[in-house]
């Protein structure tokens, strides 16, 4: 009995993960080709990822030059003078960048002791070297997201307190959102 209770849970912790990403794939895709063939009248699975991949590229091609680049800022600057939407525009926006734009954020994984002389470790991304305009002209700050979430912590650490690892970004953020289970391969 207790050999197909592990076998349940070694499936359970394998099946779930993948299950809930795949419905909730299915069901985005599904819902935009709903919405598509409501709208449009036009009836082609997967259709909803194909238009939200050619808008993104399209958005992305008008937002190169300079008349796209006006309406887009003209647009955010719209986004950022409405109250409860501009804290929820800004927020994405920069966790976008953080992980994509020009100014990426999450690109200089670090290991932190907590306390001098201490034990306890964090495993976190720099994300400014200086921090001088707080008056702490000795300290970075260090962003640690929490396991199993899309939140984190700011820490603000003594420099010699923090060390580079010499591995990817992603695999940084995925040994911490795996709550260290990952290995952080590739």
């Amino acid at each position: 009995m207790k050999k197909l209770i592990d076998y349940f849970l070694k499936g359970l912790v394998i099946f779930v993960p993948m299950a809930l990403t795949v419905v909730l794939l299915i069901w985005t895709f599904t819902r935009l080709d709903t919405v598509l063939r409501e709208f449009f009248g036009v009836s082609f699975p997967g259709i909803g990822i194909l238009l939200t991949v050619l808008l993104i590229v399209v958005i992305g091609f008008v937002a190169s030059n300079f008349l796209g680049k006006r309406l887009f800022a003209l647009a955010e600057k719209v986004f950022k003078g409405l109250p409860l939407v501009k804290l929820l525009y800004s927020a994405v926006k920069d966790m976008i960048e953080a992980f994509a734009g020009e100014k990426k954020s999450f690109d200089k994984p670090v290991i932190a002791t907590i306390a001098p002389g201490g034990s306890a470790k964090v495993v976190g991304f720099v994300t400014q070297e200086s921090l001088e305009n707080l008056g702490l002209s000795n300290h970075v700050a260090v962003y640690v997201p929490q396991s199993y979430n899309f939140a984190g912590n700011v820490v603000l650490l003594p420099k010699e307190s923090v060390k580079p690892l010499s591995i990817e970004s992603s695999q940084a953020m995925a040994f911490i959102v795996s709550g260290g289970v990952s290995r952080g391969s590739s």
